[in-house]
């Protein structure tokens, strides 16, 4: 009785490293969001003030398809990210919104002074309300969303070349035919 029981701590720690070791090779960027093919959250977001580009709520997202991408001047990723939304909406035509995370007017307006506003409209979620509404886990974050206003794309983390071309670009095409 005595060996069970020292067995048993020993067990489940070989459990919990098959676990772990058969997760590695995982996609972490790939959340499946419970969002998928739901309607957007109904939300208003004020414009980022002094911007010049206009605010957004959920009826803005209805009528063509729509990314949305939640960025925030502080995130060292949303920079490295930043040249391929451009490119995106260069390359696809597709309208690009913006959700301003958790940050102050002033540094998103340096933000995308510095790199470039590809954003049709860019709402400023100071208190982070909208975001969480969204499923959002952190920034950045990107979303496609149908003309219905249905969400039909989640990428967590950073876009990357790959990511582009083998999930969103068919995604938005299928959309825009």
């Amino acid at each position: 009785m005595r060996y069970v029981l020292f067995a048993l701590p020993l067990l489940a720690l070989v459990a919990l490293i098959g676990i772990f070791a058969l997760s590695i090779d995982r996609d972490s960027s790939l959340v499946r969001s419970v969002l998928i093919d739901k309607p957007v959250p109904q939300f208003t977001l004020p414009p980022v003030e002094a911007l010049g580009t206009p605010g957004f709520d959920a009826a803005a997202l209805q009528g063509a398809p729509t990314l949305v991408n939640v960025f925030a001047s502080w995130c060292i990723p949303c920079r490295d990210e930043h040249p391929l939304l451009e490119a995106i909406k260069a390359e696809t035509g597709i309208r690009l919104f913006g959700i301003n995370h958790s940050d102050a007017p002033e540094n998103a307006r340096a933000f995308l002074a510095e790199l470039g506003n590809p954003y049709d409209a860019v709402g400023a979620d100071r208190d982070r309300r909208v975001s969480i509404d969204w499923g959002v886990y952190g920034v950045p974050e990107t979303f496609l969303v149908d003309p219905a206003g249905i969400i039909v794309y989640k990428h967590v983390g950073p876009l990357t070349p790959q990511a582009i071309e083998s999930e969103l670009k068919p995604a938005i095409e299928k959309l825009q035919s």
